[in-house]
């Protein structure tokens, strides 16, 4: 049974997900503000967390950053509707994905299965299980760890299904619907942001080629392509 840790300050909203997700076959622990959130996250295992922007004694953002200090465990944050910027910048810190407030629950169990599928399993769609090399670069999909010249780099879940995606379709443009859908479990949306920041954080991750060239093309509105 998969375990979740619930962080959000609303006691009365945390009951009811609750009891939501222990129907739907999930263990759920709760912390109602950031500090304690962020101590259960450290010192126990989950599969993933749900967590809250706005909290007292330690804001979402706050509480993510640590968290992405030491662990690499999933994590949905939970925003208000319409507070875009709040997305991108949890997104830029190491969120899988987010989700406005007030959610539908059938979504929000549809986007937690997601995220836990890919990061037991390294995605949803056709991608080779045995270990891919490629340059420099060598992944165990398996472990969920990648190496560049035999260095470990740290990824999220979502960051290992992108570029397994990505670097199994070397040389070829994979669509961002492909990757919406592949990687983050869900159909493209307009003005959906989350694959273009995830990719932004890849980047960064990814140490440059000692011949200087870009490793992904952006084709605008299109999709990426991996450059062998």
């Amino acid at each position: 049974m998969n375990r979740i840790l619930l962080i959000d300050d609303d006691v009365g909203l945390s009951e009811l997900l609750t009891q939501l997700l222990e129907m739907e076959g999930f263990v759920v622990s709760q912390a109602h503000d950031g500090q304690a959130g962020l101590a259960l996250a450290l010192h126990s295992d989950f599969d993933l967390i749900l967590l809250d922007v706005m909290l007292p004694q330690l804001g979402g953002f706050e509480v993510l950053k640590g968290i992405r200090k030491r662990k690499q465990t999933p994590v949905l944050m939970l925003t208000a509707r319409g507070d875009e910027i709040d997305r991108v910048i949890g997104l830029e810190i190491g969120a899988d994905d987010y989700l406005p407030k007030p959610f539908n629950d059938r979504e929000l169990i549809a986007r937690i299965r997601a995220i836990l599928r890919r990061a037991n399993t390294t995605g949803q769609g056709s991608v080779a299980t045995d270990s891919v090399a490629l340059g420099d670069l060598c992944l165990d999909p398996t472990r969920q760890e990648a190496f560049c010249n035999d260095q470990l780099i740290i990824l999220t879940s979502t960051e290992f299904s992108l570029l397994l995606n990505l670097l199994s379709c070397a040389g070829e443009l994979v669509t961002k619907e492909t990757l919406s859908e592949n990687v983050l479990g869900k159909k493209l949306m307009p003005f959906d942001r989350s694959l273009d920041m995830h990719l932004s954080n890849l980047r960064k991750k990814l140490p440059e080629r000692t011949d200087g060239r870009a490793r992904v093309k952006t084709l605008r509105g299109k999709g990426y392509i991996w450059i062998p």
